[in-house]
């Protein structure tokens, strides 16, 4: 029934974000037109979380080995803006984007959905 999913990330320096997922994360694309990069992502899962405040929705790029990861990742010009942490379920970690967000990345200790077929 569905054929993939499209995250969008709001930012102050689109051109700087995009030129980081391209140029430091290394994700492919394609020019949409006039320079709109659309970037592959690598395959995703959903999850959905009870909340007490407003409805809210996160993005984190999943990853197997979040040290090695978090050291490419510097050796190519990311700040890391968080580094990792034991939640349990995973180690979290995160880089700053150029607009001054920031990207988390985990390493999941919990099973994933990623190995399933659609």
């Amino acid at each position: 029934m569905f054929s993939g999913a499209h995250v969008i990330l709001y930012t102050k320096d689109a051109d700087a974000d995009r030129a980081f997922l391209r140029d430091v994360l290394g994700f492919d694309g394609v020019d949409a037109g006039d320079g709109w990069l659309i970037f592959r992502l690598p395959p995703a899962e959903v999850a959905v979380h009870p909340t007490h405040g407003e409805p809210r929705h996160e993005f984190y790029l999943m990853c197997d080995d979040i040290g090695r990861t978090l050291d490419t990742l510097a050796q190519r010009g990311a700040e890391v803006s968080r580094p990792v942490s034991d939640q349990g379920w995973g180690l979290l970690a995160a880089v700053r984007l150029p607009s001054g967000g920031e990207l988390p990345l985990y390493e999941p200790r919990h099973p994933t959905a990623l190995g399933l077929s659609l």
